[in-house]
């Protein structure tokens, strides 16, 4: 196996040493075959050369790449549901490797469905098929949408039957690998703190700012909590703009790098709903949608509070408080790109804002909420699409005025993405969740993986007509 000469192994999360992660062996599947492969991402990091039998022994068999010493499972701990869990860490995956891009940006492969290690838990180490399906389609919606995340790399399908409580079984399995920035969590600090080892926490502030925050000086604790809040704020409110429901935001499932990451039970809003939430057992609407900005802040204090190990309380405390402002900076900004105009000023975004959500509260279940960003994208450019569309009816009363009036002052963001034949359709690219269920319908009952093809197809003309960037 040969990778391409782009290909640059950089093993850098090792050098944490063995307080961190175990060594494990990925399970002997009876089974590999290939459902997905991301190309463009693998030309990311020179490994768009492999060949197809290649590509299951490096994600399949989850034979070494070259420079790569082997699986880590990585250690943590973490909040779910605010309930403190130190029998938590890599139960079902591990990181496989870690390389740099052209730009020199340090990137993982991790796993999720490898097989068991020393933190199953009694569980069997498995993924489903329809959850890795799942989490392919949630990666490539939100990507396009400009939404910090992880990215779906490969999906092998593994030739097991699984028994789950919350899927008719026995059910199909299978092995995801996604490409993400850091694999360095909330819960990796937490673990540390739990410990009380101040050598850990320092070992990690070093290896995080290096890594990832490099504007961050030598051992600032606080300024790094400050860099960590900032992508956090930024990565929220991208959800808020893309209506989209996480599901589980434990502090296990936020990173330092400020990027989505597994996705187990999301949703997009359907329509316009505060409490609406993700996940069946969320049953007090903690994780719902308005809710995640401050579930979000919750994380990032227990963050805050690990590092108090080696910093002052008050400039802790200072980089905390930043998350507000930050966030609500960041939801203009969002909205704004969403929307396909540019500032015009901190007073007249916010106006704007107000009015798009006033809007989409009025509109509800007939409106829906990706419409909206869909007919209005490039503000005065896109009136008369908007208006003579099949929500046309719907562009009225008081709560559109003020919208539309709030868009129209601000001028289109590069304009000539209204070429693009996307913006031809009538309808937007949506991610409903009765879609999915459609899509997963014909893969169990017919192994028809042509809907899921054809959707990520379109979510990738989608992703090339928006031309966002995370």
């Amino acid at each position: 196996m040969l990778p391409s000469p782009a290909y640059r192994p950089e093993p850098r999360v090792f050098d944490l040493g063995p307080d961190f992660a175990d060594a494990v062996q990925a399970a002997d599947f009876p089974q590999a075959v290939l459902r997905f492969r991301n190309d463009r991402a693998a030309a990311e990091v020179g490994l768009e050369g492999l060949d197809d039998a290649e590509w299951i022994a490096a994600f399949g068999r989850f034979a070494p790449l070259p420079g790569q010493p082997g699986p880590l499972a990585m250690r943590y701990h973490g909040h779910q549901f605010r309930q403190y869990n130190p029998d938590l860490g890599d139960g079902r995956g591990f990181l496989a490797a870690q390389m740099r891009d052209a730009s020199g940006r340090l990137l993982d492969l991790g796993t999720k469905g490898s097989g068991t290690t020393p933190w199953s838990r009694g569980g069997d180490g498995r993924l489903t098929l329809k959850g890795g399906m799942r989490e392919v389609l949630a990666a490539a919606m939100l990507e396009a949408q400009g939404v910090p995340t992880s990215r779906a790399f490969s999906l092998i399908e593994t030739g097991e039957a699984l028994e789950r409580g919350d899927e008719p079984s026995p059910t199909r399995s299978a092995v995801l690998v996604r490409l993400s920035h850091s694999h360095i969590r909330f819960g990796t600090f937490q673990r540390a703190a739990y410990l009380g080892r101040v050598d850990q926490i320092e070992a990690l502030i070093e290896h995080v700012r290096t890594l990832y925050h490099p504007t961050v000086a030598a051992g600032d604790a606080p300024g790094l909590l400050r860099a960590v809040v900032e992508a956090s704020a930024k990565l929220t409110a991208r959800w808020i703009a893309a209506g989209f429901v996480h599901g589980v935001l434990n502090t296990d499932n936020l990173n330092v790098t400020g990027e989505s990451f597994d996705y187990g039970p999301w949703r997009f809003l359907p329509f316009y709903d505060p409490g609406f939430t993700a996940a069946y057992f969320d049953q007090t609407g903690l994780y719902a949608f308005a809710r995640q900005p401050e579930a979000v802040f919750w994380n990032l204090t227990q963050l805050a509070g690990c590092l108090k190990l080696v910093a002052e309380v008050e400039p802790l405390t200072d980089a905390l408080n930043s998350f507000g402002p930050a966030y609500i900076r960041e939801l203009r900004a969002a909205f704004l790109m969403r929307l396909g105009v540019l500032s015009l000023g901190e007073a007249a975004d916010q106006r704007l804002v107000d009015a798009t959500l006033a809007l989409l509260r009025e509109g509800g279940e007939a409106l829906r909420w990706e419409p909206v960003f869909f007919d209005w994208f490039g503000g005065f450019a896109s009136s008369a699409r908007a208006l003579s569309g099949p929500r046309a009816k719907l562009y009225q009363g008081e709560a559109f005025d003020a919208f539309r009036f709030a868009l129209l002052e601000h001028e289109p963001d590069r304009i000539e993405r209204l070429e693009h034949p996307m913006f031809a359709a009538r309808e937007p690219e949506e991610m409903r969740i009765d879609e999915v269920e459609t899509i997963w319908a014909a893969i169990d009952a017919d192994d028809d993986w042509a809907p899921f093809y054809a959707k990520l197809a379109r979510l990738e003309a989608a992703r090339t007509a928006w031309g966002f960037t995370a």
